[in-house]
């Protein structure tokens, strides 16, 4: 993703065209294209204001006023999969896809990982030393 237009650029670029010239004149003369200009005199009118707008996804999760609910469910049932956290969260009527379950609990710092224990760990242990 770029990186927006200084703002010294951006109110140059507006002043150029309340003195009189065209926006097509101030493209050429600031190098910049017709689009960004337009956009410009759109943004001043609007809002009088040039900042640039935030880029990225917005900040948080859909899921982050749902984070107590998900680490109570976490530590009481211990080795919960995603699958199982999203049919929870669809049983309360909340919709969302095991990958973005997955990345919350990451960020919260919460596993969900079973524990290797019983037959598998046997197994495993038994290939070592075979």
């Amino acid at each position: 993703m770029g990186k927006p237009h200084p703002i010294e650029l951006r109110e140059r670029v507006v002043a150029f065209v309340k003195e009189g010239n065209t926006k097509r004149e101030a493209a050429r003369h600031f190098r910049v294209s017709p689009r960004f200009v337009n956009n410009m005199m759109i943004l001043h009118r609007s809002s009088d204001s040039l900042a640039a707008a935030r880029q990225g996804h917005p900040l948080g999760s859909k899921l982050s006023a749902h984070e107590n609910w998900i680490s109570e469910r976490v530590a009481l049932q211990g080795e919960v999969t995603l699958d199982e956290l999203c049919v929870l969260l669809a049983e309360c009527g909340f919709d969302v896809h095991r990958a973005t379950v997955g990345r919350f609990l990451h960020r919260l710092g919460l596993s969900n990982k079973k524990k290797p224990q019983g037959k598998r760990a046997a197994q495993t242990g038994d290939r070592q030393g075979a």
